[in-house]
């Protein structure tokens, strides 16, 4: 098998057999597998003066992955964080040729040795409660579009369900009969099952029998006007046209930068709020770890006010004195005058030191 033919039957293997067969991973991680792993052959292929064809397992050298990264961040203006779900699909792709072919481990192993870079996080945007009613308002319900699109952000809020969570929604994984509920599909296709509101379930009644859907057909639930599954991009349109009507209405919302995640991110802040515990928000939301719940109470300034406030002195409590410094000049004197008090305090601790007790004169 020559050089070119190996790396592509590392690849053929990878996608098909790996990734597809034992590992099952969905489509969206498959695809941002597939678009850093291109990324990476066109530039390897554009730097050795090769077609994409004649490239060998060989050429992806350690350096030649970091001049990559260093290209995607220069050139290409991509953020650390793109950087890094680059560099995660290269370490898993590398991680399996070596397992495939010891004899490329060495050359593997320096690949997977490129560290992730530190990014910082940026904070997660939420919605007040008077900005989440305020995006809602200019929804007009009296159209198929804005019963749509009520019920669409009425789901969302209630589920705290991602994007693609929402869309891949079908008419059979909801229970609009007691108990309300519907059955989510996460990543890595992991089951949960959430409840539903009666006003939620309502809705997803009447958006149905709108259409003249079998509640037990697969049917998504949310389509656009031609009827066609709702995108990633649909979803975005439609919450950007009612954020720009509520923005034109005054709201504070005009100062935010609310994308469909942000609804997400609500439900989280809005129960945390309520005071309902981490773990049962942990389990709503479909988070792995907890760690990532907890951000939640970190960035919600009502939270953080009630934790300062907890720990406050009370009005009664006696405060020390803050010292005030009149005048520059002072402040040398002030010292002066603090260094001589203890150096007085120092000799009068050793003069009671050698001075015997009442007991010991006893004894």
């Amino acid at each position: 098998m020559s050089a070119s033919n190996e790396l592509g039957a590392h690849l053929h293997a990878f996608f098909h057999d790996y990734l597809g067969a034992q590992r099952q991973v969905s489509p969206h991680t498959t695809m941002s597998y597939r678009d850093g792993l291109k990324l990476l052959l066109a530039f390897v292929g554009k730097h050795r003066g090769k077609a994409v064809t004649d490239l060998a397992l060989g050429d992806l050298t350690a350096e030649v992955v970091l001049a990559f990264l260093d290209h995607l961040e220069r050139e290409r203006k991509n953020a650390i964080a793109t950087r890094n779900v680059r560099l995660a699909a290269l370490h898993v792709f590398f991680r399996f040729v070596g397992a495939r072919d010891p004899t490329s481990l060495a050359q593997c192993q320096r690949i997977l040795g490129i560290p992730l870079k530190h990014a910082p996080r940026p904070e997660v945007d939420y919605l007040e409660r008077d900005e989440l009613a305020a995006l809602f308002k200019p929804v007009n319900r009296s159209t198929p579009a804005g019963r749509r699109d009520h019920t669409l952000l009425c789901f969302g809020y209630q589920t705290g369900t991602r994007v693609h969570e929402i869309l891949g929604v079908r008419a059979c994984d909801l229970q609009l009969d007691p108990p309300l509920q519907v059955r989510i599909w996460g990543k890595g296709q992991k089951e949960r099952f959430l409840p539903l509101w009666p006003q939620t379930a309502a809705l997803l009644r009447a958006l149905l029998e709108e259409r003249n859907i079998d509640p037990r057909s697969p049917s998504p639930v949310f389509v656009n006007l031609r009827g066609q599954p709702l995108t990633r991009w649909g979803v975005r349109h439609i919450l950007g046209k009612h954020v720009l009507a509520a923005s034109k209405a005054g709201s504070t919302l005009a100062k935010k930068r609310v994308h469909p995640h942000t609804v997400r991110h609500t439900t989280a802040v809005h129960m945390l709020q309520a005071g309902v515990d981490p773990n049962a928000i942990r389990d709503v939301l479909g988070h792995s770890s907890s760690a990532t719940t907890w951000r939640y109470a970190r960035i919600n300034m009502e939270m953080k006010r009630k934790a300062i406030e907890s720990c406050a002195p009370e009005e009664s409590r006696p405060r020390p004195p803050m010292p005030v410094w009149r005048r520059d000049e002072d402040l040398l004197a002030q010292l002066e005058a603090i260094g001589r008090r203890n150096a007085y305090v120092a000799r009068s601790e050793k003069s009671v030191e050698r001075t015997p007790s009442s007991e010991e004169d006893s004894t």
